[in-house]
């Protein structure tokens, strides 16, 4: 063995004994919440991931979309027909374009409404909140009433939480925050959003 097949070996070994040492450690076993933020691309796309991973394992999963929802998804369309998944959508799409405070601050209730039953039921493994960051910056939802749903969840449930600019204290209590940085944008150069791609 040549000294450099000797030092990566011993590395390695080093490495795989912190690893051991790490999953030792990890003793709990509950629900998880999970943040996904920041202003680069993939906040939703990761969340569903997990979705598929979830229901891949027959667990129910409930999915809340506050702001995208009338789009197209490829991954709802795809999962759609799966018992074992629920989808809520906000029923005004995106929040700029109905410019309407007052039915948009209505809309977010009714579909909030569905949330904390999903957040309720002890059967769902997985919710996932969608975009739910926008509802607490323009003020459609106040931090306690998210909180609160959180904190009395079903203990073997994990909440994912997506959007920009998550709230400090929806950070604060998160068990995983992930933040995706935007390095580049195609939208930013011109290109259209594409099919089966971006949606």
């Amino acid at each position: 063995m040549s000294d450099r097949d000797t030092r990566h070996q011993q590395a390695m070994q080093k490495l795989k004994s912190r690893v051991d040492e790490k999953v030792a450690e990890a003793t709990e076993q509950r629900g998880l919440l999970l943040v996904f933020t920041g202003n680069g691309k993939g906040k939703t796309t990761a969340a569903w991931g997990t979705v598929t991973r979830a229901l891949g394992y027959g667990y129910r999963v409930g999915v809340v979309q506050f702001i995208k929802g009338l789009w197209e998804c490829g991954e709802r369309e795809r999962l759609a027909e799966d018992p074992n998944l629920e989808v809520a959508i906000m029923a005004t799409g995106f929040t700029w374009d109905t410019q309407n405070r007052e039915a948009d601050t209505r809309a977010c209730r009714e579909v909030w409404a569905k949330a904390e039953q999903m957040l309720a039921d002890p059967d769902v493994y997985l919710v996932v909140l969608d975009e739910i960051t926008y509802m607490l910056k323009f003020g459609y939802l106040d931090i306690e009433t998210v909180k609160r749903a959180l904190e009395n969840r079903p203990a073997e449930q994990t909440v994912i939480i997506t959007g920009r600019n998550a709230h400090r204290e929806l950070t604060a209590m998160a068990d995983t925050v992930t933040e995706m940085q935007e390095v580049r944008h195609a939208f930013n150069s011109g290109l259209q959003a594409r099919r089966g791609i971006d949606y």
